[in-house]
């Protein structure tokens, strides 16, 4: 299948994240390639690491990028250890950084990774295909209280008991293999009459999708871990899909904000807390009447932006990556890092 997507909020992502041309930003979910493009245009002397789990993603972004390849280092690996994929590229600091959440318009498109509740397919939903858990393992090992737990936890699905009651009673008769069994149990553990408009398989392939790739966990590992690298004034831009996602970046930000984060009946501070960065925009940016219309996976976004604030005894380290390129100790035309 011919890798498609179409990036979400871009023009209003690329203007949040305020592009310096010398500047280091990372795409931590290259995806499609769309938002990265736009960024690494707005570079001269600036470098754009892009990071994606899914070796498809990788090796279609490097062709879209193929341009742009002296000022591009794509990495293999989880935005989760932005850190640690960092200190491998010999960088401290960094100028921006993007985060578009969630399973992109390929891996729903292409029907057998089974993240789509519209085609048949092997139970997958593993973002990285390296990955031993997937969707199949987990319905059919997981106890009945653990599976409700997720369908609640992650799906908001208020029938999550009784579709696990029917997951449970099928899988003693033989295993469950595939999206379409999975969605005819669903069907049949919510009566026709309390169905909502949308899918009613919807919920349980979200909570099963963020269970076998732990992406909440990895959201707000990232988010810190994001913030913590930025250069000052540097910006970080999340774009989330489902109220889930964006509770926790709306949540995490409100916290790194604050000079105290100690709860308001303690008499004095105790936590020793400083905020680290200001929230550029207070309510999230969504799309507008056109691209709506254009971009119907558009109509469940939000964009939160933030701003780094000034360190105490900072040190600009950002140019040591600029070197390393130079030198192409790392991250040569074609080569792929892994992380």
């Amino acid at each position: 299948m011919e890798f498609q997507h179409t990036p979400v909020l871009l023009k209003e992502t690329v203007e949040g994240l305020n592009i310096q041309p010398d500047g280091i930003y990372v795409d931590g979910t290259l995806g499609g390639g769309g938002h990265s493009l736009e960024i690494v245009k707005r570079l001269t002397t600036g470098r754009l690491i892009g990071i994606d789990q899914d070796e498809c993603a990788i090796q279609k972004a490097s062709e879209i990028l193929s341009e742009y390849s002296d000022k591009v280092c794509l990495v293999k690996g989880n935005y989760r250890n932005i850190k640690k994929i960092l200190k491998n590229l010999n960088i401290q600091h960094i100028d921006g950084a993007l985060l578009d959440i969630g399973v992109s318009s390929y891996q729903f498109d292409e029907g057998e990774r089974g993240f789509s509740f519209h085609e048949d397919a092997i139970l997958d939903m593993r973002m990285d295909q390296s990955m031993e858990k997937n969707a199949k393992d987990i319905v059919n090992s997981y106890t009945l209280g653990e599976l409700t737990e997720i369908f609640w936890k992650y799906g908001e699905e208020n029938w999550g008991k009784r579709i696990a009651e029917f997951i449970v009673e099928e899988r003693r008769r033989k295993p469950i293999k595939t999206t379409l069994e999975l969605v005819d149990i669903i069907k049949k553990a919510i009566p026709k009459r309390k169905r909502q408009e949308a899918h009613p398989a919807r919920k349980v392939f979200q909570a099963l999708r963020i269970e076998v790739n732990d992406e909440l966990n990895a959201l707000r590992d990232g988010l810190y871990g994001f913030v913590d690298v930025l250069q000052p004034k540097g910006r970080l831009a999340i774009i989330t899909f489902h109220s889930l996602e964006d509770r926790i970046v709306k949540q995490s930000f409100k916290d790194l904000a604050r000079d105290c984060i100690c709860p308001a009946d303690f008499p004095i501070c105790v936590c020793n807390h400083r905020a680290k960065i200001e929230i550029v925009n207070t309510k999230p940016i969504v799309a507008g009447e056109k691209e709506l219309r254009e971009n119907q996976r558009s109509r469940s976004a939000k964009l939160r932006i933030a701003q780094r604030k000034q360190r105490e005894n900072y040190h600009d380290t950002r140019y040591i990556f600029t070197r390393t390129m130079d030198s192409r100790e790392k991250c040569t035309e074609g080569q792929i890092e892994k992380s």
